[in-house]
Parts: structure tokens; C-alpha cells; sequence
């Protein structure tokens, strides 16, 4: 993630807060595949982050096809995650937990964590984090454009 990666001028953002609804299925989204491993890859984007829709907080979708997982990692901000669509596992030290649409869950700023997708559609989340901005610290994975292991919101 670059600098100003997802930053989308034409999307229905105010100066201090989204003014109108933005629909999951309009999120500017891009494909990312791990340079590292042949089973991370997911779509995302951000629907608001500090500065873009948002004073003090971050809203992102991504999806996990069949077969794959999101990539182990943790994050710089506390993550509640919303499952919309599919079914997997929320892959913790403590072992795997299975969720599903309409689940919901809360990992702690720190938190090492991945989900695997176990269905046979996507895996879909809406997640929101406590910072306006917040980085993903990747252990194994590594993000194009450049091998990056560390991604985060555009304006980190």
C-alpha cells in the first residue's frame, strides 16, 4: 500500500464524516496475491480513514476467495471484524475458530491473527479500527508493489 493508495476523491466523503451511504459492493477495491506464499490473497478497500471520510476511524472490506486465507499478522489499532458473506476460520495462537455471515468479532490492538476461507464463495468483512490510521505488520506474507510487510491505510 502506497501512500494514497485508496485515497478516492469522488467518493461521498465530507470534511468530517461520510454524508451519504457507500454500499460494500462500491468500495474501490484491488486484488493483492503474497509474493511470499502461493495461499494469501485477498480483495479490499477502504471505505473511510482519518482524513478521508473519517476523523478517528477506519472502515475496510476485503474478501478471501475459496481456498485462501488473509495472511498471518497483527495490527497497530483495535479490529472488529463483521462477517457479510461466506464461512472460514479465524486462525489465532490458541488455535482455529470457526465463523460465518453474521458473526462478529473483536481483536486487540497487537493481536496476531489470519482467517482462512473454508466455503465455497467469498469470505466477506466489513472491519473497523479505533485509529484514524493503523498498519498491518505481516510475518510471513509480502504485498505487491514492492514486497512491502508492513500496509496500512493511505495516510500513514
Amino acid at each position: 500500500y502506497r501512500r494514497g493508495w485508496w485515497a478516492n476523491p469522488d467518493l461521498p466523503h465530507g470534511k468530517a464524516g461520510m454524508d451519504r451511504p457507500l454500499n460494500v459492493d462500491d468500495v474501490e477495491t484491488v486484488s493483492l496475491e503474497s509474493t511470499a506464499t502461493d495461499d494469501a490473497a485477498w480483495v479490499g478497500g477502504y471505505f473511510a480513514y482519518g482524513g478521508n471520510g473519517s476523523e478517528s476511524s477506519t472502515a475496510i472490506h476485503f474478501a478471501i476467495p475459496p481456498g485462501k486465507r488473509l495472511g498471518r499478522h497483527y495490527d497497530t489499532a483495535e479490529e472488529t471484524q463483521y462477517f457479510i458473506g461466506g464461512e472460514g476460520e479465524l486462525l489465532l495462537d490458541e488455535g482455529a475458530v470457526p465463523v460465518r455471515q453474521g458473526d462478529l468479532i473483536v481483536l486487540e490492538q497487537g493481536r496476531f491473527h489470519d482467517l482462512r476461507n473454508t466455503g465455497e464463495q467469498d469470505l466477506r468483512v466489513v472491519g473497523f479500527f479505533s485509529s484514524p490510521q493503523v498498519e498491518q505488520h505481516w510475518t510471513e506474507e509480502r504485498w505487491p508493489p514492492d514486497d512491502q510487510a508492513v500496509t496500512g491505510t493511505p495516510n500513514r
